[in-house]
């Protein structure tokens, strides 16, 4: 028997099936840390707009020019005001925080550049902090921040899967989140580029060089940042160019490589096996200073032998300028501005209040050769 207060098994387990989709919808949300919206609100009245009309297909329609509509509409005005702060903050008292992966790595010095002078500019308080290529310290840092309640976190993820929820609960408390680079996926700003496609130009410079100077062959070491998932499609993308662009160039091994030291390690193993080597391609510049003292400690000097690699960070262009150097490309990512133009927007999100979707911005990147830097036509951005 049906009773009178339900409705029937069909509408039922549609309204059911409803529930379901609508609790789905809701965890996705706040998995991207977008609880803050309030989406329960808006599940809650939906469903109670189906369950009416189950029970009583020409009852609910008066129900829905009231309560309902009034109900959807005082929840949709919730929506556009949730995030927008009431007041605006004294400039002297908002504190944004850097967290960089790794200071050492002179592209983050670069995006700290841009960071202090964005900050000293609109006159907030900015602090700055190392991870040291160290993933769980990155999570303690941003988890310090949040508990110190900054007005705003600004990272470059060195695991982004664990610093999402992070900014989820940063995002609840009211700060601004926003990431540069190697991206966490809930920022509030995505500062961001197409890592296969970077790589690729990277690799692409390599391999033009190789087709002018070795005939389109010759051995690469390729140094690469695979330990991060969301930079090994970097490497992909160098590998992809030497194979697409010179064919006969062989890749003699890629390894993991993101600071100086370690590539110079690396090198030194690598070169035993393979006197021949011509070639060392970096996915970072830290990487390529590495391979670069490696080879010219060697005496592989001269127009066979080429490094290349990616950030045009002033070591680079240094060593790009010294006699007899062999330091033939790099690619700018310009990170002065990134670390700039991250701020100047987060200021204006803490001030005026976040967009309901992310606001994303594509880096641009562009070669650099030697011959630009040493006649004057490539200048530095910081």
């Amino acid at each position: 028997m049906t009773s009178p207060f339900l409705p029937p098994r069909t509408e039922l387990w549609s309204l059911l099936r409803f529930t379901s989709c609508s609790s789905l919808l809701q965890s996705c949300f706040v998995h991207l840390g977008k609880d803050r919206w309030q989406l329960p609100d808006v599940c809650l009245s939906l469903l109670f707009f189906f369950y009416l009309k189950a029970l009583s297909p020409k009852g609910f329609i008066v129900l829905v020019k009231t309560k309902i509509a009034v109900s959807i509409i005082s929840t949709l005005c919730f929506l556009c005001a949730a995030s927008s702060p009431a007041v605006a903050k004294d400039p002297q008292d908002i504190r944004i925080a850097f967290v960089a992966p790794a200071l050492s790595n002179p592209w983050f010095m670069g995006v700290k550049s841009g960071v202090d002078a964005a900050c000293k500019e609109l006159g907030i308080q900015c602090t700055t902090i190392d991870a040291q290529n160290n993933a769980r310290k990155q999570q303690d840092d941003v988890r310090d921040v949040i508990d110190d309640n900054y007005d705003g976190i600004f990272a470059s993820a060195l695991d982004s899967r664990a610093l999402a929820p992070l900014y989820a609960r940063a995002q609840r408390q009211g700060m601004v989140t926003a990431s540069i680079a190697q991206t966490v996926m809930n920022s509030d700003l995505f500062y961001t580029m197409d890592e296969h496609d970077y790589g690729y130009t990277i690799g692409a410079q390599a391999a033009h060089w190789a087709q002018e100077n070795l005939g389109g062959k010759g051995k690469a070491l390729v140094l690469t940042q695979d330990n991060m998932p969301e930079v090994k499609a970097r490497g992909d993308g160098v590998v992809q160019a030497l194979h697409d662009i010179c064919p006969e160039v062989e890749v003699v091994e890629r390894y993991t490589a993101d600071d100086p030291y370690r590539a110079m390690i690396l090198a030194s193993l690598v070169l035993p096996r393979n006197p021949d080597l011509n070639m060392v391609v970096a996915t970072t510049d830290s990487a390529g200073i590495g391979g670069y003292i490696t080879m010219f400690a060697n005496s592989m000097l001269g127009k066979d032998f080429g490094v290349f690699s990616g950030d045009a960070t002033r070591d680079v262009l240094i060593i790009m300028k010294e006699p007899n150097s062999i330091y033939r490309g790099t690619v700018d990512l310009n990170p002065y501005k990134g670390g700039y133009e991250s701020i100047k927007i987060m200021y204006d999100m803490i001030q005026n209040g976040t967009p309901i979707m992310p606001m994303v911005k594509r880096m641009s990147y562009n070669q650099v050769s030697q011959e630009m830097v040493t006649s004057g036509q490539f200048k530095p951005s910081y």
